[in-house]
């Protein structure tokens, strides 16, 4: 693993799968400015949901200063601290090295699934407190309700659905696990939406959620939903860009380097693109996979893992209003997730599998590392295109679809950290270099808020209301960047080692 961890990082390459999301492509995908800006206030570097969250926040706080403070702006052309704040930037560049939101966001499985109590008891041990196991168990699931609620305040047609989901769980230590937490998670949260889970036998989950029974242990089911993140990102960005945002896409962020003085504005980072340098103020690594590719300190840090996703046609039994529900269908070693797309999208009653890591030799191990999502693995393709009629049974699945059982089939490009969360805040000894990255596979449970907690530091407003909700585990520390990555867990009971996030 170690080996695997130290591969060097590599740009996004030019022409990776396409998954179903991105079909058709976005108006703005390919968008950008006949010059690229040469002075900026920020530079964010990624153009997928962490990058557009951050976007849209620093972005509104400009839009109300400006409102409020039209005389003041107008005086400075550009943000200049006052007191102890910060006034927010009023010239915002992001770059991205493909077509926007080509990333992780736009090749993901469409879930909105937090699935706290898998991880519950090992954030209590890791972090050797209930209540910051807790918070971020609550940040996960307001992280999921916001991004509904923005979706539908803003008018943002993106598949967006609230819903349960039900967790199909098919080993016996991982179902006894999952009575442990939610337990535990009941008497530190009680009465909390958070903690509130229903546990189904067999017999229900065959005759509730349409599985075959098998070997299934019982089921877990509680809040989450499914969306389209590609085309909420889209939206997201469309926003950004009636509030100024420049966005260039085919533009990576190549080097970041800092000046030996700021000048009088306050310019002080440098980041180079084939087609140009950007002077900016600020500079924000919304590069999740990616991003020791622009700061180095991230290698073996930051670890890419290629993950992979396939579109099933629904069988001719499987009902025809398609599934109501999202679902996981979680063993020993790991775990599938699967959500259907409701009625009225494209492709409707389309199922979406994701998963099979660790049926590829060494349980995968040759994804690590891996941040090229232009190929697939041909093992885990032949696994994900079974386990629609075997977690449904072959009666329930029907015959295949005239047109065959897979639409589509696509890769994408996680990151992961060695301890299992995500690197949110300013870099230590780099002021002005800011980083929201490394969200282990669960980012639509986390990036909206640690997009939003990451303008709020930006702006100077990181007190004891953001401490309140926004986990000190994912700030970014000199500690952290030390440690070295040597796997994932996928399980919270693993058959390889102790349990471990």
């Amino acid at each position: 693993m170690d080996q695997r961890a130290r591969l060097p990082a590599s740009l996004p390459c030019a022409n990776p799968t396409a998954s179903l999301w991105q079909t058709p492509l976005a108006d703005i995908a390919d968008i950008q400015a006949p010059e690229l800006p040469a002075v900026t206030d920020v530079v964010i570097v990624g153009s997928g949901i962490t990058g557009a969250a951050i976007a849209w926040n620093l972005l509104s706080r400009a839009k109300s200063a400006g409102q409020q403070n039209h005389a003041r702006l107008m005086n400075h052309a550009t943000h200049q601290r006052v007191g102890a704040r910060v006034l927010p930037p009023n010239r915002v560049v992001m770059l991205e090295a493909r077509q926007a939101c080509s990333g992780a966001t736009g090749r993901n499985g469409g879930h909105t699934k937090a699935a706290s109590y898998r991880s519950f008891l090992a954030h209590e041990r890791a972090l050797g407190s209930i209540e910051a196991a807790c918070q971020i168990a609550r940040m996960e699931l307001a992280n999921i309700r916001e991004v509904h609620s923005f979706a539908k305040e803003h008018g943002i047609d993106c598949e967006s659905r609230s819903c349960w989901t039900v967790d199909a769980i098919y080993d016996p230590d991982q179902w006894a696990h999952a009575h442990e937490a939610a337990e535990a998670m009941g008497k530190a949260m009680p009465g909390e939406d958070v903690s509130r889970y229903e546990f189904h036998t067999p017999e229900q989950v065959r005759e509730r959620f349409h599985l075959e029974e098998g070997e299934v242990c019982g089921g877990i089911s509680y809040e989450a939903g499914s969306i389209s993140a590609y085309r909420f990102t889209i939206g997201v960005l469309k926003l950004c860009l009636d509030r100024g945002l420049s966005l260039e896409t085919s533009t990576p962020a190549t080097r970041i380097s800092a000046l030996e003085e700021a000048d009088d504005e306050g310019h002080r980072w440098v980041v180079e693109t084939p087609r140009g340098l950007i002077v900016a103020k600020e500079v924000v690594l919304a590069t999740n996979g990616y991003t020791a590719t622009v700061e180095p300190r991230f290698q073996g840090i930051i670890v890419p893992l290629r993950g992979q996703i396939t579109a099933h046609r629904p069988g001719s039994g499987m009902p025809k209003d398609g599934l109501q529900m999202t679902y996981s269908f979680i063993y020993r070693d790991g775990y599938e997730y699967m959500v259907s797309k409701a009625e009225g999208s494209s492709h409707a009653g389309d199922i979406v599998m994701g998963g099979g890591l660790v049926k590829a030799p060494d349980l995968g191990l040759d994804e690590y590392g891996n941040s090229d999502d232009s190929t697939l693995n041909p093992v885990i393709s032949k696994y994900l295109y079974g386990t629609t009629p075997r977690y449904f049974g072959s009666k329930k699945w029907g015959e295949d679809h005239p047109d065959g059982r897979v639409r589509k089939e696509w890769t994408g490009i996680m990151g992961f950290s060695p301890d299992g969360f995500p690197f949110v805040g300013e870099m230590p000894g780099r002021p002005g270099l800011w980083v929201s990255a490394g969200f282990q596979g669960h980012g639509m449970a986390l990036c909206w808020l640690c997009g939003k907690a990451l303008s709020e530091m930006m702006s100077g407003r990181d007190g004891e209301e953001l401490r309140a909700w926004f986990p000190d585990a994912f700030r970014v520390s000199e500690e952290r960047l030390l440690r070295r990555f040597d796997g994932v867990r996928h399980t919270p009971v693993d058959s390889r080692t102790e349990p471990r996030h």
